[in-house]
């Protein structure tokens, strides 16, 4: 009897730390890779100082229901956590822009390494005379995404795409603010990719 007991409870342990693991960030989720974000360049090497994020650009994860909830203002581009701050340094706008034009057709993407239920990906733009030498605010960006791709609660491939319109009437430098919302817990992935049209 005290044999079954010693083996059920060592079970019970190894099971916990193996949840316990695989819901650690190391698992990841995802990030945008086209417009190239923050956390893309900083895994790329493109950019340096980055902490943490290097290592692990699928993970900045936060509070969904963006705009109205989610992040704290000047925390967007981490998702509010604090482990990735280096992504809401504006660096003095020095981040590496992808070159895009007003209202063409483009092909967005995200490298997705935990292929999560989903309810849709929102592309928000910032303002005209938005300071890229600040960190982001709500106040910073359109109010409204100018495009969301609705999913139903599908699981997107591990390389998702999706097409639409970029913004119109957009010059000079701009952040794209990618918001992948979860279905079917209470969170979403946040990607903030620094642009020029």
């Amino acid at each position: 009897m005290r044999k079954r007991i010693a083996t059920a409870v060592v079970a019970l342990g190894l099971g916990g730390t193996a949840m316990l693991f695989a819901g650690g960030s190391a698992q990841g989720h995802g990030f945008s890779t086209d417009p190239t974000s923050r956390q893309a360049n900083c895994a790329d090497g493109k950019v340096t100082d980055c902490g943490a994020i290097q290592h692990e650009p699928q993970s900045v994860e936060g509070p969904k229901g963006f705009p109205e909830a989610g992040p704290e203002d000047g925390t967007i581009c981490a998702g509010g956590n604090d482990s990735f701050k280096e992504l809401d340094d504006p660096r003095g706008g020095d981040w590496p822009a992808t070159e895009l034009k007003a209202g063409a057709d483009h092909t967005f993407k995200w490298t997705l390494t935990a292929r999560h239920s989903t309810t849709d990906f929102q592309f928000f733009v910032t303002k005209d005379g938005w300071d890229p030498s600040k960190k982001l605010t709500r106040a910073d960006l359109e109010p409204k995404p100018f495009l969301k791709v609705d999913m139903n609660g599908e699981q997107p491939p591990a390389e998702w795409t999706g097409e639409g319109k970029l913004p119109e009437g957009k010059s000079g430098k701009h952040l794209i603010l990618g918001v992948w919302n979860i279905a079917d817990t209470a969170n979403a992935f946040y990607s903030c990719a620094d642009v020029k049209f």
